[in-house]
């Protein structure tokens, strides 16, 4: 069964960091892409960014590019979200997703079949 996990979520200032982790299991971690996600209050699930199978080609939201790095330890089984330069409009819940094929590459819409239960972020000004 799959789950994912998500932490390292909290409160910081602005310009504070952050790293958030998810914790995958019950299923072959290293053939899948990934990706995060998140959702501010009264707004849309928004894309962040996504990683390939190894971190061969990585893809960032315009809004987080420069500021927010995702990687991967497939040994580890752990998806992560390095955020430096925070600002309160990345105040959301943020959320890990896995992508539904595997050995796939991040063109065309993405497919995402399971979704963690998400992690708080809080930044104030």
């Amino acid at each position: 069964q799959v789950h994912l996990v998500e932490s390292g979520g909290g409160s910081v200032q602005t310009g504070g960091s952050l790293r958030l982790s998810c914790a995958a299991s019950g299923f072959d971690f290293s053939s899948y892409s990934m990706s995060w996600y998140r959702q501010a209050p009264g707004k849309e699930r928004e894309f962040v960014a996504a990683i390939t199978l190894a971190g061969g080609s990585i893809q960032y939201a315009h809004s987080v590019k420069g500021r927010f790095t995702i990687s991967r330890d497939n040994a580890r089984n752990t998806l992560f979200l390095q955020m430096n330069m925070l600002q309160p409009e990345d105040t959301a819940v943020y959320y890990c997703a896995k992508w539904r094929r595997p050995y796939g590459s991040l063109t065309g819409p993405p497919d995402l079949d399971y979704w963690g239960q998400g992690t708080q972020v809080t930044v104030s000004s």
